[in-house]
């Protein structure tokens, strides 16, 4: 196969076509290859430490058995691993990282991907993504044992011996210490939980119920297939939970993607929120009703009421490229109170400097607890004082053979959009052009398929439905 590359939350792809054991054998390889250099280097920060790594695993098709190949081919290189005892979320596998001191872990999922596809994360000994200065380490080395034609051993994964424990208790005993479980239960909450027939089911919803809370829980049986959908919390993910809650059975939807890590959050009305609106929402919590001190980082393609509530408390705001192994790695050497992206990850101060959907779904039932009103009245109140925001994604599909063009068209100093003036741009991933209005739109062309991602942000619907046709024009050519 051409070479495996990690994209912005490690490598995925297809199973069977190139997600296969052989593949996932010379992956893991590279991995301990990087592990080995870092583990005799004076100068990283896993120096002569215990050769310990954590393996985990979602609900996906062959997951166990793909993640006993990463056990097997990180034994024969003298590295030690511990494998979560059933699936787990991420940010699980990710806090045990952090706790058991580990020089790193191994997550086979493809999240929130259908599922056709599998993947393999590396995360490093922080419990973080790993950045891409590691991630073309280890390309490197996988194209070095590509070269050399390295062959494995093709043992049977289920005859690989392992060690399995629970990642649960640490981590539902850090969840305790970063929510006020005891104002959800005064508040007495009735929540919906979708869970995506994901690995966060018995996390979720256990803790909520040790928070107090009356439970309904929905699509918690394993199911590979995902009953035929993505297994993502976005708006039609979360559908069912919405007719649930408009049908007056609960009070609030929370809900996770396949893996645990994003979001997904339904208000007492039904609707479905944005991850950007949960952004805003997180950071106006935590500095009006807990009054952390400290910045807030957000992704460029995120939206710029953060900013603006940012602007009301008086909070510095950092901005990154677009995935949250930036967002992460600025938790670790910043005061972040609160960092987050518009696809639906989010972290707090004093937790993982990786996406948990868990805690930001239970840090949205706090703040419901806390003001004992709906998440869109709160919204409401927040938008008096930063005024109206609309936000959209969409993806522009455009001719292969031009995206070299629009490249340059994109980057030649444009300086009107329609009828909108630019007044600065910013390079940081991609294109983003912000008008002298505030309102911005951002380009980012897809490594993986013929489309232009492109991210509208202004002040009226009226203004979205016209940037949007402005946005198509402008990738014609």
């Amino acid at each position: 196969m051409k070479t495996i590359k990690f994209g912005t939350s490690g490598w995925r792809a297809l199973i069977a076509a190139d997600f296969t054991f052989e593949n996932v054998r010379l992956a893991t390889a590279g991995i301990a290859g990087y592990l080995k250099d870092a583990l005799s280097d004076t100068n990283s920060p896993i120096y002569n430490r215990k050769p310990l790594v954590i393996i985990g695993y979602d609900t996906r098709f062959l997951g166990k058995e793909f993640a006993l190949t990463t056990v097997e081919i990180l034994s024969e290189n003298g590295i030690d691993t511990l494998l979560t005892e059933r699936d787990a979320p991420t940010p699980a596998v990710s806090f045990n990282i952090i706790k058991r001191k580990t020089i790193g872990g191994i997550n086979i999922t493809a999240s929130h991907n259908p599922h056709q596809y599998q993947g393999l994360k590396f995360s490093n000994e922080k419990g973080a993504p790993a950045p891409p200065e590691t991630t073309k380490i280890i390309e490197q080395k996988i194209i070095e044992l590509q070269e050399k034609q390295c062959k494995f051993s093709n043992s049977f994964p289920s005859l690989t011996k392992y060690k399995t424990f629970d990642p649960r208790p640490v981590y539902f005993d850090q969840i305790k210490k970063l929510i006020n479980f005891s104002n959800i239960k005064k508040a007495k909450l009735n929540v919906a939980v979708e869970c995506s027939y994901g690995a966060g089911r018995g996390y979720l919803d256990e803790l909520l119920k040790q928070a107090g809370a009356k439970v309904t829980v929905f699509h918690n049986e394993l199911n590979p297939l995902f009953g035929g959908r993505h297994p993502e919390p976005d708006a039609d993910g979360m559908a069912e939970v919405s007719k649930f809650i408009r049908s007056g059975k609960a009070d609030l939807g929370l809900g996770m993607d396949g893996d645990g890590d994003r979001f997904g959050i339904v208000d007492k009305t039904g609707q479905w929120l944005s991850p950007n609106q949960v952004l805003v929402l997180a950071l106006y919590h935590l500095k009006k009703n807990r009054n952390w001190s400290g910045s807030v980082v957000r992704s460029v393609a995120t939206t710029h009421q953060v900013d603006a509530v940012a602007n009301w408390f008086g909070v510095r705001v950092y901005e990154t490229p677009v995935g949250f192994k930036y967002i992460g790695a600025l938790m670790e050497s910043e005061d972040i109170i609160v960092g987050g992206e518009e696809s639906g990850g989010l972290s707090i101060k004093g937790h993982i400097p990786e996406k948990d959907g868990v805690l930001a779904c239970l840090l949205m039932a706090e703040l419901v607890a806390t003001e004992g009103k709906p998440l869109t009245k709160i919204l409401k109140d927040i938008e008096k004082n930063t005024g109206p925001f609309y936000t959209s994604r969409i993806n522009i599909k455009i001719n292969p053979e031009t995206k070299d063009q629009l490249l340059k068209k994109l980057g030649s100093g444009i300086d009107k959009i329609g009828k909108s003036k630019v007044d600065k741009i910013v390079t940081i991933d991609g294109f983003k052009f912000i008008f002298d209005t505030g309102e911005w739109v951002a380009f980012r062309p897809s490594g993986t398929e013929p489309v232009f991602r492109c991210y509208i942000e202004v002040h009226s619907e009226k203004r979205l439905k016209i940037l949007t046709n402005n946005c198509k024009n402008l990738l014609k050519i």
